[in-house]
């Protein structure tokens, strides 16, 4: 009996590899915080499951086409979604949204999460905190622009609700991606841009960009001389940027509980945890159905989100 369990298991694993390795499907372009998170577990998770996994940058729509890609995908195992918060947060903001982002997909796990975004402005721009940047903004209405790598993005909805709570113009440039959007800001072709920690402190310490201030409730202790926009004024402002696993819909539960794991032993690994620290992330690797929770909760904040700020254009 043992030995016939035994050879099951074995060519359940041939089978697995024969389809050829796993894809981890990105919807946005590569060089951004996902690609830096799957770079640091992916290894641990392969050798943890016995598989090839393989990221797969599928840009385009602000994430929607990646997404949208593997709602439609076979829920065998073969096929998975990393993304951002923008898993949530971009449906409220377009009308030509394919899937649902509860209802469509099987809730992995929520694997990381950051300390806010970082508003970061180019050198040319003359302020140093949040109230200087306020006044140049109300000085001149609609002269200061910002980066946007996304309707619904960690870019965008921190940069809306600053705009609203602080009564200030600051124009929306679209972009295809944070790569692309950091490009230019460093070009000095745009003001300002909200972009996580782990990519602006490199530019900050080299006197690139300016740090004015970080979007979480905590400062971070990579960049500990940045204040948050709460500090600054912004009372109860608290938007963090979180990395989440998923599959398509109707995923066997003990498929997912097995990828569950082997993100977990991923992040909890010290060399990741020391990769995760210089990045300024936490890794988490909630439960399954907790993430569904908090995913269904979240959909629910962003619609909230959604009808307070006005859509650009």
């Amino acid at each position: 009996m043992l030995a016939t369990a035994g050879l099951a298991a074995a060519g359940t694993a041939r089978a697995q590899e024969a389809r050829g390795p796993v894809r981890v499907v990105v919807p946005s372009p590569p060089g951004g915080p996902p690609d830096l998170i799957l770079r640091a577990i992916l290894p641990k998770m392969s050798v943890a499951l016995g598989q090839t996994l393989v990221t797969d940058n599928r840009a385009g729509g602000a994430g929607l086409v990646g997404t949208g890609y593997v709602a439609r995908q076979p829920a065998d195992g073969q096929t998975w979604l990393f993304t951002t918060a923008s898993h949530t947060n971009i449906p409220p903001f377009n009308d030509n949204v394919n899937y649902d982002p509860v209802r469509d997909f099987t809730h992995v796990t929520l694997a990381a999460q950051n300390f806010g975004q970082a508003l970061v402005v180019h050198p040319s721009v003359p302020a140093t905190n949040l109230a200087e940047l306020v006044a140049l903004a109300k000085a001149r209405p609609g002269a200061l622009t910002y980066a946007n790598a996304g309707n619904g993005t960690a870019s965008h909805i921190p940069a809306e609700l600053m705009k609203t709570m602080t009564g200030t113009d600051i124009l929306s440039v679209p972009y295809r991606g944070v790569a692309e959007a950091t490009t230019d800001l460093l070009a000095g072709r745009i003001d300002m841009f909200f972009v996580g920690t782990q990519i602006a402190l490199q530019h900050v310490q080299a006197g690139r960009l300016r740090a004015i201030a970080l979007t979480g409730a905590r400062r971070w202790k990579g960049m500990p001389d940045t204040p948050t926009l709460q500090e600054q004024g912004l009372a109860g402002f608290d938007v963090v940027n979180w990395f989440g696993l998923w599959l398509p819909a109707n995923a066997a539960p003990a498929l997912v509980n097995r990828i569950h794991a082997a993100v977990a032993s991923a992040v909890r690994d010290p060399e990741v945890m020391q990769q995760f620290d210089n990045l300024g992330l936490e890794g988490i690797a909630m439960p399954p159905a907790q993430f569904a929770t908090f995913v269904a909760d979240q959909a629910r904040i962003a619609q909230e989100i959604g009808r307070r700020v006005a859509r650009p254009g």
